[in-house]
């Protein structure tokens, strides 16, 4: 049986009729589903951390203490992308749309691929 976390960094107040944060680390919540083959099941929202301290770590830590073992984003630095790969989640990519219903879709029916390093950002911008 897959049982999937999946945490999305969202706008505003998230959840599944949400729009996607362009800036993973900037998001304002992140909207997390928990799917079980395939199907959804609880829709809540995490609410992101200041990362003045321990940088882009902090949504690391935080998304991997709820349990989440899969990321879906726009993009990420690779600072975060290897603290995620050290914790066990894995994260998908999809740069086309901002709506965050499809996206989820798409991944819970396989059609999205994990990040590869040179789908990575680059400098500030996490």
């Amino acid at each position: 049986m897959a049982h999937l976390r999946v945490a999305i960094p969202s706008v505003g107040e998230g959840g599944l009729d949400g729009q996607r944060s362009g800036h993973f680390g900037h998001c304002d919540v992140f909207t997390c589903v928990e799917a079980i083959d395939g199907q959804i099941v609880s829709v809540t929202t995490i609410q992101n951390q200041e990362h003045m301290q321990g940088g882009c770590m902090v949504p690391v830590n935080l998304l991997a203490e709820h349990q989440v073992n899969a990321l879906i984003v726009g993009g990420i630095g690779m600072r975060p992308l290897m603290g995620f790969k050290q914790v066990g989640i894995d994260v998908y990519h999809d740069a086309e749309r901002v709506d965050i219903r499809p996206v989820l879709e798409d991944l819970l029916a396989g059609k999205l691929s994990i990040i590869s390093d040179d789908q990575v950002c680059g400098g500030g911008g996490t």
